[in-house]
């Protein structure tokens, strides 16, 4: 038996009055984004601070916290070993 997609109470809320969703604060990273959710711009906390998220066609089905990382990517270096590189002083000495 197929439950159907999760959305949070209050999201549930918003959809069923038909307010428009435009840059919203949402917490509910688990809940599924709906077709009534289109064309509208929403703030997705991550766990540190909210991203702002367009709502596409593309992004229906999916869920919020997909679109907003909560982990920071990591920068390597040239050399392939990840670590800042150790800078010579100049002079030296006397």
């Amino acid at each position: 038996m197929w439950k159907g997609p999760f959305v949070d109470a209050f999201l549930l809320k918003l959809k069923n009055k038909g307010d428009p969703l435009n840059n919203r604060k949402i917490w509910s990273r688990r809940s599924v984004i709906l077709p009534e959710f289109l064309n509208s711009t929403v703030r997705i906390y991550n766990g540190k601070s909210f991203v702002r998220c367009k709502i596409t066609e593309a992004k229906v089905g999916h869920k919020f916290g997909e679109f907003a990382l909560t982990r920071r990517r990591k920068f390597r270096g040239s050399d392939g070993k990840g670590g800042k590189t150790k800078t010579l002083k100049k002079g030296g000495k006397k």
